[in-house]
């Protein structure tokens, strides 16, 4: 225990009385607890749609979009430029972020949330019906890249507002565990729309598959976003901000004048679980079938058996964040993940149903450990006139590092070594990056909302449990 936890432990048994009364007074204003249960519900829904949107494209680029887009450049080019357009989205994300964190500061974070829903929904429906290389010439893959810059922009203002939704509603005490419902949205996203494409494969042959077959999730979207619209639009505005008011005129610039260590900082402590959820779901997928030969129903089952353990570790990782700490569960979280990178792709490679089972499911369990927590440190970070732009930047800064050249870099270590042995030491390196970024950041569980400023503490933290 350092002197500045110390401190804190001292100062909590002055506060943690004092902390327990307010949170008891807030906890008896009528009405709060259904709007918090219908923001959980709202984030949850809302996320899990726009992430199944986001993700159908991984899947589709893996398994189909290298010969419907690409023709002519080869198995390894195809899928080259496949990704490629894959991670448009990720450097599109913190331009979404900065848009939508200006207008979720300035006029609120309900009606930016619906703006960034539709917008994600529209431009993946219209990858549906979008025509290929032979119908469009390379028409057809610009026309995709900007679709597939629509939705990281859609998704780059989702997920820090989403995230608002809970911390803004949710008690200090139990903000991790709020917030897991949130981080469940992801996974829910993940396995809606890998089931859709296993059941699809399992379905059809493989010509109507990558005649039409592919484009039904795309279009799906259509229905989803109709529902997601449905709950958003039954929820109230986060109290924290209606008493807040209008923030800062320019968020962004307060954030990367006054707040760049914490954005910094906790966009590279994320690193390494988006660069490992994106090997695992997405990478893994094209390296398994191409370059192993293993069928992709296979795959997809491994991974969606692997998405329970996911969602169980999701849930216990933010519950148990609550009186670990936020910055100590994912510390140990992050170790697991860069060992676990070592492992990942040999057992892989032995092409063992089994043993490929335990890389895949077991890469999942630990990235459910990472990300439980995410949803409430990342908020606690910064003070309510700058929390959407601050928690949306810094979550989507690590998915550009993490997300976005990971699977590039992979392809070209698998083609450079002929293994993908080496890209798990590119994955424990990232690990490092994360475990040294952790370092940096101030613990905030039990804080109020505001109590750590510019990613150092401004207050005692409250009611937190100092022998948890």
């Amino acid at each position: 225990m350092d002197a500045e936890d110390a401190w804190q432990a001292v100062q909590l048994g002055q506060l943690g009385q004092s902390g327990q009364a307010e949170r008891s007074k807030r906890a008896e204003q009528p009405g709060q607890a259904g709007q918090l249960h219908r923001a959980a519900a709202a984030a949850l829904i809302g996320t899990a749609i726009e992430f199944y949107d986001f993700f159908i494209y991984g899947t589709a680029a893996a398994l189909v979009f290298g010969p419907v887009f690409f023709p002519g450049l080869g198995t390894v080019g195809a899928l080259l430029a496949a990704f490629s357009v894959y991670a448009v989205a990720f450097l599109a994300r913190p331009l979404g972020a900065v848009v939508f964190g200006h207008f979720g500061d300035r006029v609120g974070r309900k009606a930016t949330l619906v703006v960034s829903l539709l917008l994600m929904g529209l431009a993946t429906a219209a990858v549906g019906v979008l025509p290929g290389f032979a119908a469009w010439g390379w028409w057809a893959p610009a026309v995709l890249v900007a679709l597939r810059v629509c939705q990281g922009v859609g998704l780059g203002g989702e997920w820090g507002g989403a995230a608002l939704l809970i911390a803004e509603n949710a008690p200090a005490e139990r903000r991790g565990r709020y917030g897991g419902f949130l981080q469940l949205g992801p996974t829910c996203g993940f396995v809606l729309a890998n089931g859709v494409f296993l059941a699809l494969q399992l379905g059809l042959d493989e010509r109507a598959f990558r005649a039409w077959g592919w484009r039904v999730p795309f279009l799906a979207s259509f229905a989803l976003v109709a529902v997601g619209l449905f709950v958003r639009l039954r929820i109230e505005e986060s109290p924290l901000f209606r008493s807040a008011g209008r923030g800062e005129r320019a968020p962004s610039l307060e954030v990367l004048r006054e707040h760049w260590r914490p954005v910094l900082a906790g966009g590279g402590a994320i690193t390494v679980g988006y660069a490992l959820f994106y090997l695992t779901t997405t990478y893994a997928l094209a390296y398994a079938t191409s370059g192993l030969g293993v069928a992709s129903t296979l795959v997809l089952t491994m991974l969606l058996i692997g998405a329970v353990g996911m969602a169980a570790t999701v849930w216990l990782s933010a519950a148990r964040s609550d009186r670990w700490g936020r910055r100590r569960t994912l510390w140990w979280a992050t170790v697991l993940a860069a060992g676990w990178s070592l492992v990942l792709f040999p057992l892989l490679e032995t092409a063992s149903r089994s043993l490929m089972f335990v890389a895949l499911a077991g890469a999942m369990v630990v990235l459910g450990c990472m990300f439980g927590p995410v949803a409430a440190f990342l908020p606690e970070l910064f003070p309510t006139r700058v929390r959407y732009t601050g928690a949306a930047l810094t979550y989507n800064l690590g998915g550009v590092i993490g997300g976005a050249t990971t699977p590039l870099v992979a392809t070209r270590l698998t083609e450079a070594y002929g293994t993908a042995q080496p890209v798990g030491w590119y994955l424990a390196g990232l690990g490092v990056l994360a475990l040294g970024c952790l370092r940096l950041l101030p613990e905030t569980t039990g804080a109020e909302l505001g109590a750590v400023d510019g990613g150092r503490r401004r207050a005692p933290l409250l009611g937190a449990d100092p022998a948890a």
